[in-house]
C-alpha cells in the first residue's frame, strides 16, 4: 500500500536536517532512500522522534563513498553511521528475510537464534524481515509517500503491536523480540496482538540462550523508555521478568515492600525522563537489589559478624546476585556500592566527617535513594528531613546542624 502525501501527517519540518541531508544525497547519487522504523512510526503518531534511520538500495561501500563523514560498523550485517558532529544517522542496505535458507551467509544457532544475516535484498524483502508491522513503514523522500507492505498503518490506527509472520517462528529467530514487544506496547500505549500473548509462555525459555550483556542492553532500553513502570507490569504479567531479572520476581513474591520500592523508583524514573532530566541506570539497579542486600546483611549479622563487616559482605553478595541475572558493566556496580554505602554513612553518629559527605560524587544519588526509602518507611523520615536541611544549608550552617542530627534508626 502506498499512502500519498495528502493522506498522512508526516512533514519534512519534523525530520531532523541531518536525516534529510542523508536522504537527499543518496537520492542525488541515484539510489532509493527511505526513512524507516521507529522514526516513521512516531511521526505518524504525532510524536517527535529525535533519531531517524535510513534504508536504501545502496550497498554499504557505496554509502561510504557518498559520505566521507561516515564509518562502516557491524559484523553480522554491515551498516553505515554518518556523523554530523554528535548526531549520527544510521544507514542500512535493504536485506533479505531471515528465513531465506538458500544463502550460505545466513546461519542460525541450534536454538534458532540468528548468527549471521548478511544478504542484501529488495525493499519488499527488507520490510518482511523486520519485527513488528508498525516498525516496517517507509517514508519515501522521492514523493513524500509512506510505503506499507505489512498493514502497519492499520495496526497503528488500532494501536496493536503485531509481529510480521508467525510469532513462534519470529521469537525463535530472536527471543529478545518478546522483550521488545512489551517495551513498544508500554511506550506506545498499544495492546499486544493476542498471537504474541499466546506465544510468549511457550517461547520465553529461549531468553536463557541470549547473552547476559544483550539482556542488560534491552533492560536499559526499557528503563530509558519513559514508560518503564508500565513495561515492568507487562513483563511481570507475561512471565518475562523472571527471564530478564530472575532474582526480582522471587523477591517481590515474598516482599510487598520490595515491589513497592521498585515501582516508586520506576515512576520517579519515568517522570525525570519526561521532564528532560537524566538518569543513571545504577540507581535503579541499587533499588532493585537493595532488598536482597538487606537479606544478606541480616544473614551475616545473625552469624555473629560485626555490623560493618556484614555490611560490606552483603554488598558484595548482592552485586554477585545481580551479575548472575545480567552482565552489568563495572561502572554501574561501582555506583551501586557507593549508593548503598552512603545509606550507612547517612545513619552515622554526628561528627565533622559528615561535612564531607555532600561533596562525594555519588552523594545526590545516595540522597535521592534515602528520600525514596523514607517515602515508604516513616521511621526514616526524620533522617531524610535532616539530610535535606543539611544538604540545602550553607557550609557555616552545617556545623550547627550536626547537633540536631536524629539518632540512629
Amino acid at each position: 500500500m502506498i499512502i500519498p502525501r495528502a493522506e498522512h501527517n508526516i512533514s519534512r519540518k519534523d525530520i531532523t536536517p541531518t536525516a534529510l541531508k542523508v536522504l537527499y544525497r543518496l537520492q542525488e547519487a541515484g539510489f532509493d532512500a527511505y526513512l524507516v522504523g521507529g522514526g516513521v512510526r512516531d511521526l505518524l503518531l504525532g510524536l517527535h522522534p529525535k533519531d531517524f534511520d535510513v534504508a536504501t538500495n545502496a550497498h554499504p561501500e557505496q554509502v561510504r563513498k557518498i559520505f566521507s563523514n561516515s564509518r562502516l560498523i557491524g559484523r553480522r550485517f554491515r551498516i553505515v553511521h554518518v556523523f554530523f558532529g554528535r548526531d549520527i544517522v544510521e544507514v542500512t542496505t535493504f536485506r533479505k528475510g531471515l528465513l531465506d535458507e538458500e544463502h550460505a551467509d545466513h546461519q542460525q544457532s541450534e536454538h534458532g537464534v540468528m548468527l549471521r544475516d548478511n544478504v542484501f535484498g529488495t525493499i519488499e524483502e527488507d520490510a518482511v524481515r523486520r519485527d513488528f508491522t508498525v516498525n516496517a513503514l517507509y517514508y519515501n523522500i522521492a514523493d513524500f509517500s509512506v510505503v506499507d507492505f505489512t498493514n502497519g498503518m492499520q495496526d497503528l490506527k488500532h494501536r496493536i503491536v503485531r509481529l510480521i509472520g508467525e510469532p513462534e517462528v519470529r521469537f525463535r529467530e530472536d527471543p529478545v523480540r518478546m522483550l521488545r514487544a512489551v517495551r513498544f506496547a508500554a511506550k506506545l500505549g498499544f495492546e499486544l496482538d493476542p498471537a504474541i500473548s499466546q506465544a510468549i509462555p511457550k517461547m520465553h525459555a529461549l531468553l536463557d540462550h541470549i547473552s547476559k550483556a544483550r539482556l542488560f542492553d534491552e533492560w536499559v532500553k526499557i528503563l530509558m523508555s519513559c514508560h518503564a513502570c508500565k513495561a515492568f507490569e507487562l513483563l511481570l504479567q507475561h512471565g518475562l521478568l523472571e527471564d530478564l531479572l530472575p532474582s526480582i520476581p522471587k523477591l517481590w513474591h515474598h516482599s510487598a515492600n520490595a515491589e513497592a520500592l521498585a515501582k516508586a523508583a520506576l515512576e520517579n524514573t519515568d517522570e525525570r525522563l519526561k521532564t528532560g532530566k537524566s538518569i543513571n541506570p545504577a540507581f535503579m539497579l541499587a533499588v532493585l537489589y537493595w532488598p536482597i542486600f538487606l537479606e544478606y546483611q541480616k544473614k551475616f549479622e545473625q552469624k555473629g559478624m560485626h555490623k560493618s563487616i556484614a555490611f560490606e559482605h552483603a554488598i558484595s553478595e548482592a552485586i554477585q546476585t545481580a551479575l548472575k541475572d545480567m552482565s552489568i558493566p563495572r561502572r554501574f556496580t561501582t555506583n551501586m556500592r557507593e549508593i548503598w554505602g552512603l545509606q550507612r554513612r547517612f545513619n552515622a553518629h554526628p561528627n565533622k566527617r559528615l561535612l564531607d559527605i555532600p561533596l562525594l560524587p555519588r552523594f545526590r544519588a545516595g540522597y535521592d535513594f534515602l528520600l525514596l526509602r523514607a517515602s515508604l518507611d516513616p521511621s526514616l523520615k526524620p533522617l531524610a528531613e535532616w539530610w535535606t536541611a543539611f544538604y540545602e544549608a550553607t557550609p557555616e550552617m552545617r556545623h550547627g546542624l550536626l547537633k540536631t542530627k536524629p539518632k540512629k534508626t
